[in-house]
C-alpha cells in the first residue's frame, strides 16, 4: 500500500479520508486501557497515583471532547489536569514545548529533536512511546478487529471515491491492522502520524485537485472534525458506542448525500450536533 502523500494517484473526483483507531478499527479502548496509560505510569513512576491516573487518562483520551488526541499531547493534557488538582507531577516542560512547536507529532520527529538537544525529558517521552508500541505489538495482537460495518462502508466508499487513511496513530501498526483484517484493499493511501497532522494530510491531499465539497473526513473524535473544518471540507462522525449504526448510515444515506451535493448545510450540522452531544 502507498504510505506517502506523494505516492498517491487520483483516480476519482471524490475523496473520503478515514481515521483508524476507534473509527474503522476497534482498537482505541484496548490500546489506551492496556498500553498507553499503564506504560505512562511505569515510565514516569506514577504508581502512588496509578488508579487515579488511569481513570483520568482514559477519560481524557476516550470519553470526552479530547478523545483521539495525539499520544504526546495526551500526556501533556493529562499531566496538566493533575497539576490543576494541585498534584505535583514530573517536570515535562521541555517535552510540552516540543509538542507545541513540532510540525510532526511522531517518534521520528522526537528522535530528531533528541539528536539536536539531548534533552532528558524528550528521551523519557520517547522511551514511553516505544514501550507503548511494544506492548501493543506483543500483548494486544489478536485483540484488534474492525469496527462492525466499517468494511462494508469502506467498500461502498471506494467504489465511488478515492479513500485515504488519515490517522494520528503509529503508521506501522495501522498498516499491519488494516492489512490483516483485509481493509487495506479498499484504500488508496495510508497516512499515519509520520505523514503529519490530520489537517496537514487533508490539505496536501486536496492539492491533487479535489474540490472542498468533494472531500469528506470520517472520524470519531473532535480532532477529526477540527482537521476537516480547518480545510473547509465535510465531516461525517462515527459515534462512540454507536459505531455500527454510524457506518450503516454512512453507507446507506450519507455517502449518497456526499455524492449528490446535499451533504453540506443542514444535514452536516445535524451530524455535528449529534456528534458533540454524544461526547461528555
Amino acid at each position: 500500500m502507498k504510505v506517502r502523500i506523494e505516492e498517491f494517484q487520483k483516480t476519482k473526483d471524490f475523496l473520503v479520508c478515514v481515521d483508524s483507531d476507534g473509527c474503522a478499527m476497534d482498537t482505541m479502548d484496548v490500546k489506551h486501557i492496556e498500553a498507553f496509560g499503564p506504560e505512562a505510569v511505569n515510565t514516569w513512576e506514577l504508581h502512588p497515583i496509578k488508579d487515579h491516573f488511569l481513570e483520568k487518562w482514559n477519560d481524557i483520551n476516550l470519553y470526552t471532547k479530547t478523545r483521539g488526541i495525539n499520544r504526546f499531547k495526551g500526556v501533556v493534557t493529562t499531566f496538566a489536569a493533575f497539576e490543576a488538582e494541585g498534584i505535583q507531577m514530573p517536570d515535562i516542560s521541555s517535552f510540552k514545548k516540543w509538542t507545541e512547536t513540532t510540525n510532526e507529532l511522531s517518534n521520528p520527529s522526537l528522535e530528531r529533536a533528541i539528536a539536536e538537544t539531548n534533552d532528558e525529558q524528550l528521551k523519557k517521552a520517547l522511551e514511553w512511546s516505544h514501550a507503548v508500541n511494544r506492548t501493543i505489538e506483543e500483548k494486544l495482537a489478536g485483540n484488534d478487529k474492525p469496527v462492525e460495518g466499517a468494511k462494508e462502508g469502506l467498500l461502498a466508499a471506494n467504489h465511488v471515491a478515492n479513500v485515504a487513511i488519515v490517522s494520528s496513530a503509529n503508521g506501522t501498526a495501522v498498516l499491519d491492522e488494516w492489512t490483516r483484517h483485509e481493509l487495506s484493499v479498499h484504500v488508496d493511501v495510508m497516512l499515519g502520524q509520520e505523514a503529519g497532522t490530520k489537517a496537514y494530510c487533508i490539505e496536501q491531499m486536496k492539492t491533487f485537485g479535489f474540490d472542498n465539497t468533494h472531500v469528506l473526513m470520517v472520524g470519531d473524535a473532535p480532532g477529526d472534525l477540527d482537521a476537516a473544518q480547518k480545510n473547509g471540507v465535510l465531516y461525517y462522525p462515527i459515534l462512540v458506542g454507536k459505531e455500527k449504526f454510524s457506518w450503516d448510515r454512512f453507507r446507506d444515506e450519507a455517502l449518497g448525500k456526499f455524492l449528490d451535493g446535499s451533504f453540506a448545510g443542514e444535514y452536516q450540522q445535524k451530524l455535528i450536533d449529534e456528534f458533540n452531544h454524544n461526547l461528555k
